[in-house]
């Protein structure tokens, strides 16, 4: 009786040893890379009523860039645009530019003399995306905000919208605008070409009714012809499965961003697409901009990302995630963890 309850113990133990192997395997995690950044970095106290007033002493404009430890994204942003030595020469003549880690915990003092540490900062200045940069104009306002990594011709617009003080004449949408009409030269193909097509594009362009006939929350994509990130989008991100679930849970509609298209925004008004995405900032393409059935904006995402930021912003809004937890990185962190607890590997630098 006790060899048999000896082999019974010694069996369970085994059984109960193979099923802790296979729930405890979580999956790998890969994609992150921390910045270098470079040595001319202005050395600051963090008291950015002082930053701002040395900048403008020295015909310069102050830029505040928040980044975080295992960001590709903000690694991206020095490894490629800043890889151009007259990008470098333009910037460091125009700009002075202090890093600020979201997960910091140095002293800062705001230009209205409040006391934060980094990442309460950051926090209240709702920083979601890394890196995002904030541009000041001598009156310590903020003019301009890039919220993630800007490919090198958009970057350069923004550093021409903000060094030539082009905010005095208009909105940087309307400034993006034209310039694009500017910079863009007639097709030599007979036929005009097209934006993506996708099974889940609806026709509709009355977005208000939309929304309300629907009760779901509406992404609207904002795209171009010829837009080679666009084509990323669409043949990468697009096609993966966990995506498309994602985005067949939202009515969504395609813009093309240059069109005078009419339509009816999600908040009433009409316009065309050209001059909502003016109105809206819309620079880098694509850009997925999120409403709620209300009609009030929620979301955005007008910088480049790939599939794993892209597919958890669409969950962040879809799950309402966005209501109990305000800070996006926060939220994208713990889905991770929870994707990996399933044993599901996570890479957040693959299309």
């Amino acid at each position: 009786m006790l060899k048999r309850l000896i082999t019974i113990c010694i069996a369970l133990f085994f059984i109960s040893s193979s099923y802790a192997e296979k729930t405890v395997k979580e999956g790998e995690y890969r994609g992150g890379k921390t910045a270098t950044h470079p040595t001319w970095f202005k050395e600051s106290f963090l008291d950015l009523d002082e930053d701002v007033s040395d900048a403008t002493a020295a015909n310069k404009r102050l830029v505040l860039y928040f980044w975080q430890p295992g960001c590709p994204y903000c690694s991206q942003l020095w490894e490629e645009n800043f890889a151009d030595p007259e990008l470098v020469t333009f910037f460091r003549k125009n700009f002075e530019i202090i890093a600020i880690n979201m997960w910091g915990d140095r002293d800062v003092i705001s230009v209205a003399g409040n006391d934060y540490s980094e990442k309460s900062f950051a926090a209240a200045l709702d920083i979601k995306y890394t890196p995002t940069l904030l541009f000041f104009d001598e009156n310590k306002k903020v003019i301009h905000r890039l919220n993630g990594y800007i490919p090198p011709k958009e970057f350069k617009l923004s550093l021409d919208f903000v060094a030539n003080k082009e905010e005095k004449k208009g909105s940087f949408g309307h400034y993006a605008s034209l310039s694009n009409n500017k910079t863009s030269s007639p097709s030599t193909t007979k036929l005009a070409p097209k934006l993506h097509t996708e099974d889940f594009f609806q026709p509709e362009r009355n977005l208000k009714q939309l929304s309300q006939q629907s009760k779901k929350y509406l992404a609207v994509f904002f795209e171009a012809e010829n837009c080679k990130n666009c084509t990323l989008l669409h043949t990468k991100t697009l096609q993966d499965k966990t995506t498309r679930k994602l985005v067949n849970q939202f009515s969504s509609v395609q813009l093309s961003r240059h069109s005078n298209t009419a339509l009816t925004t999600p908040a009433g008004d009409k316009t065309t697409a050209k001059d909502w995405a003016d109105s809206l900032n819309i620079a880098y393409l694509p850009a997925i901009i999120f409403f709620d059935p209300k009609g009030d904006e929620v979301m955005r995402i007008d910088a480049q990302m790939r599939s794993f930021h892209i597919q958890s912003v669409f969950d962040y809004v879809l799950t309402k995630s966005y209501k109990t937890e305000p800070n996006f990185q926060r939220y994208i962190s713990a889905r991770a963890d929870k994707i990996r607890a399933a044993g599901i590997d996570v890479d957040i630098w693959k299309y």
